[in-house]
Parts: C-alpha cells; structure tokens; sequence
C-alpha cells in the first residue's frame, strides 16, 4: 500500500540515534523530505547521508538543543526555509536515567528529564500547529514509552511520556477541525541495532544504561518474546502519519513492544 509519503515534509527531533535514526530511514525510503534535528551534530550529519542514500527526496540536519528558548520556532522556520511547510511532525526527542524512584530526588535530574522530554515536545508542536492550519492538514506523532503505564525504575521518565499522551490527545481534540491529526507511539524497550545508531551525546553512549539479564528479563514479559527494532517503531510512524492509511486516526495510543503493554 502507497502511503502517500513520497515528497512529503517530515521533521523528526531526536533524528540522530535509535529510534529517531530508525524513523528517519523510514521516511527517506518512503521519498520523503526529512529534517534530522539532533543535539549531536556528527550524527545528525550521518544519518543526513544515510537518508539520501535510502531515496529521500530530500534530507536537511539541523543542530540544535532543544532545550533552549525558541527552539522549536527555530525547527519549523528550517523546514518552512527549506520546503514551505510541514507535514509530519515526530516528537522523538528523549532522554532517561533509570533508577529507583525514592532515590532520584536530584532537582536537576527532573528538570532535563522534563526539558528534553515533555517541554521540547510542547515547544515543537505550538510551532509546527500554526503552518500546518494554514495548510489545512497535518500530522504530529509523539513518541511516548511503556514506561508511562508504570514501569520500574522509570518514575521520573514515565511521568513525562505519560505527559505526552495527554498532550497529544489535547491536541487532537483541539485542532481535529483544522486537519490536524496526533497520535502517540509507545515504544517497548529498544536497542541500538549497531554503533552507528548511538552518538557521543545519546543515553546510548551508556554502556551500563541495561545489563544483559535486565534486556532478558523485559523480552521474556512481552508476548511476542522477541526484541523490538527501530524499524518496527519506524513503520508505525509511517503508519499512524499516513493520510491514507490512517486518515481516521487520531488521539489514539499504539504500543509497539510485543505485548509489553497493551494499553
């Protein structure tokens, strides 16, 4: 099935490791134009060259932290400088330090944990929803996680992608009449598939982010009893973005982690 993504304008933040990296692919085999933003400059250059070679019709890096003021201001004026619009937004960006709930009590830790995962994701979204009424049509996709049903050690992150899922059904409520269709994607637990997916600067970079038998221990509850890939967020991305295949859906949650969660 065409899933009309050929030419379409696709900003994807966290575009430079994993499940970004994976997402960007996506796109570019799909003919897409695809915008990497990264905090990682080299990587988001790679994967820069990486989608060009996987047939997009055009692919653009941006540098930037997200974190910082204007920043999602500064993300849509590069695709409205490059393409002229936006039609596909993927609120990927994210970041985790798991640990023990009673024991993060570190102020700092929930303020970038909340920065990088919820605020960037308001910012992005406010900035994109006004070219995209113009426009008649759109679609945000906001990557959100198992953790936010309840996980453990994942107090702090859960909380924030639990924040996404009312933020993104906000949003479809509020702008379904201008076109405007958000969803949510919820990742089980997925590795790198190769050291080219993880930069400097990724939670990734962490060899000690899961141990062997922790990775064991999260495969044997799912369902399905095997490993989730980039690729297999990635064509729910394309999916839930389509407006072909999904022009109905929207404010809709879909787990992609083989029955780690069915929410």
């Amino acid at each position: 099935m065409d899933l009309g993504h050929a030419g379409a304008r696709a900003v994807v933040t966290g575009g430079g490791a994993n499940i970004g990296r994976g997402i960007a692919h996506g796109f570019a085999r799909e003919g897409a134009r695809v915008l990497v933003v990264d905090v990682d400059a080299a990587q988001a250059e790679q994967v820069r060259a990486e989608l060009v070679d996987l047939g997009a019709a055009d692919a653009r890096a941006l540098t930037l932290d997200l974190t910082t003021d204007g920043a999602g201001a500064a993300v849509v004026a590069a695709a409205l400088e490059a393409w002229g619009g936006v039609d596909v937004l993927v609120n990927n960006a994210g970041w985790s330090e798991p640990g023990w709930f009673a024991q993060q009590t570190d102020r700092a830790l929930w303020q970038k944990t909340i920065e990088v995962n919820l605020f960037a994701a308001i910012d992005c979204t406010q900035a994109a929803l006004g070219p995209m009424r113009e426009a008649g049509r759109g679609a945000i996709v906001f990557l959100s996680s198992d953790s936010a049903f309840g996980a453990v050690r994942q107090g702090i992150y859960g909380s924030t992608k639990a924040g996404l899922i009312a933020l993104a059904r906000t949003v479809a409520r509020e702008h379904g009449r201008h076109g405007i269709r958000s969803n949510v994607i919820a990742p089980g637990l997925v590795l790198p598939p190769d050291d080219a997916a993880v930069g400097a600067s990724s939670v990734w970079a962490r060899e000690d982010l899961f141990t062997p038998e922790q990775i064991d221990s999260v495969v044997r509850t799912q369902a399905l009893r095997r490993p989730t890939t980039p690729d297999d967020i990635a064509n729910a991305v394309l999916w839930v973005s389509s407006e072909t295949a999904a022009r109905q859906v929207t404010g809709q949650v879909v787990a992609v982690g083989g029955g780690s969660s069915m929410p």
